[in-house]
């Protein structure tokens, strides 16, 4: 949508975000791609922009942000709010239009953006005028070249080089956008693969507005689980299927600042859900779609990145502090913990520099171009494309019954199994879950809710099982890097032993009740 309003305009803003190193600027301004869409020369502006909130961040609390902009040639403010993130695609409402001089016109925005609507009564406040001020102000020399794709898209492509400033506080910004003025979005992601190739780039899943409010207050770091799904028996196999896998991608994307800069066990952990709700998702749907490998292996390497923190975060936070809890080796257990979380410390280290790295970018990119671009037709004949056009409902019933009686079949000899066995009818149970909380509101929601239920206690016990197990293969490599903490590796390694057989024990029951309940898909 795109209305103007003579020297006015509101629209919804599609930009692609993505940072760079400050030494690799000349490489970017150069780069031989600008040279072959630019339509017109580059020009270079000289940006001020000063940002606006009440004393309680009225603005901020609202997921909108508004700023009076000077240029060469005036002044302009903008309004943005709501609006959605992922793997660097800011898509948000805006108005803009000209003012005199750095002062904010309310009334304006607010009869651009409709009276009526959220964002005008935003602005209708009272005495919103009276209380805004200044919260902090961005200096930007951006450079603009206006680019035309081959399949006609047209993209404004800045490069800004300045700071965000916070009083006595400043951050230095190094960030290209990428505005899609006309043209397909994945389109943006393609283009954005194109630079990646000649010029390391990261994904910036945070604009400026974020980065300023950071500066002025602490911000709590997102811990995003998995959105709560709605779909339709009638919609098609292929709308079901994007709405999922963008669901799963939102909450990869929605941790990744948890993971870089927190230290809570918990952003990691559901980062690497996310990475196997997608996985999981691309199985489900392997059937009708065409996934490329590439795909399929990288998201294979974040896991085993992420995977690899939280097993030792887990051993550190969880399960030996169960065994500090429960025994009266206090003292030896907590040194294996401290030492254990210094291990888990530097694993979280590497996976930061993996989603820091061009490989990271290049697989969200990636991602990000194929489900915009509905890559997955792409190598598939005519009948497949029929399947994609069917309704989901019966799709969705046969793929719940696959994994139910997957399941089952795992389960038939739990009693008595190994770590090994119990460690397939756990991924058995998670896939399922996965699988019926992607489709649950396709069936009645008391029926889904006790399965799930039941499902998630069983999956439970499973899951502290296998801790267990893993921290049998970890305790050892902590024996290898500190020998003098043998003998508290072989009293945790003893007890988890004892406790395991105990617990296989309360799976088994868990797992009787399980099959006594009936699935979400039967009549």
């Amino acid at each position: 949508m795109k209305v103007h309003h003579d020297a006015s305009r509101d629209h919804v803003e599609i930009e692609l975000k993505l940072l760079f190193d400050p030494a690799d600027e000349d490489a970017l301004c150069k780069h031989s791609l600008l040279e072959k869409y630019a339509i017109e020369k580059p020009h270079l502006q000289e940006l001020e922009s000063i940002y606006f909130d009440t004393p309680d961040f009225h603005l901020r609390r609202q997921k909108a942000s508004l700023r009076v902009r000077k240029t060469g040639s005036g002044w302009r403010q903008t309004l943005k709010g709501g609006g959605k993130v992922e793997a660097g695609l800011h898509q948000h409402n805006e108005w803009e239009s000209d003012v005199n001089g750095p002062a904010l016109d309310l009334a304006v925005l607010r009869e651009m953006a409709g009276p009526a609507s959220e964002w005008g009564k935003l602005l209708d406040a009272p005495a919103l005028t009276e209380r805004l001020a200044p919260v902090f102000a961005t200096r930007v020399t951006r450079a603009v070249w206006n680019l035309r794709l081959p399949e006609g898209d047209d993209i404004e492509f800045a490069v800004d080089r300045g700071t965000i400033e916070c009083g006595t506080v400043s951050e230095p910004i190094s960030e290209i956008e990428l505005e899609l003025k006309s043209g397909e979005p994945s389109r943006l992601f393609r283009y954005a693969l194109q630079l990646l190739d000649t010029v390391p780039l990261r994904i910036g899943n945070l604009n400026k507005a974020v980065r300023g409010y950071a500066l002025r207050v602490p911000q709590e770091l997102p811990i995003v689980k998995a959105a709560a799904l709605a779909l339709s028996g009638d919609m098609s196999i292929e709308h079901a299927f994007q709405i999922i896998a963008a669901n799963c991608n939102a909450q990869i994307q929605g941790n990744e600042i948890g993971v870089l800069h927190g230290n809570d066990p918990e952003s990691v952990h559901q980062m690497r859900v996310g990475v196997r709700r997608l996985r999981s998702a691309l199985r489900l749907f392997g059937g009708v779609i065409q996934v490329p490998a590439q795909i399929r292996e990288e998201l294979g390497w974040l896991a085993a990145e992420l995977g690899a923190v939280r097993d030792w975060e887990v051993l550190a936070d969880f399960t030996l502090t169960s065994i500090v809890t429960a025994s009266d080796e206090a003292s030896g257990i907590d040194r294996l913990k401290s030492t254990a979380a210094a291990v888990a410390h530097d694993k979280r280290e590497q996976a930061a520099v993996a989603l820091r790295s061009p490989r990271y970018t290049r697989l969200m990119l990636t991602l990000s171009h194929w489900l915009l671009g509905a890559g997955w037709r792409d190598g598939i004949d005519a009948s497949k494309h029929k399947e994609l056009d069917a309704p989901v409902q019966a799709f969705a019933g046969n793929m719940l019954k696959h994994d139910h009686r997957r399941l089952r079949k795992r389960g038939r000899k739990l009693r008595g199994a190994d770590a090994a066995k119990r460690h397939r009818m756990r991924i058995a149970a998670k896939k399922l879950r996965y699988a019926t909380e992607f489709f649950q509101s396709l069936y009645p929601p008391r029926r889904v809710k006790r399965y799930v239920k039941s499902l998630a206690r069983m999956q439970d016990e499973l899951g502290r099982l296998n801790d267990a197990a893993v921290a049998q293969g970890l305790l050892p490599e902590l024996k290898e890097l500190h020998p003098e903490l043998a003998s508290d590796i072989e009293f945790a390694r003893g007890y988890l032993a004892c406790v395991s057989d105990s617990e296989a024990r309360s799976l088994y029951v868990r797992w009787k009740r399980f099959k006594l309940i009936k699935a979400p898909y039967q009549a």
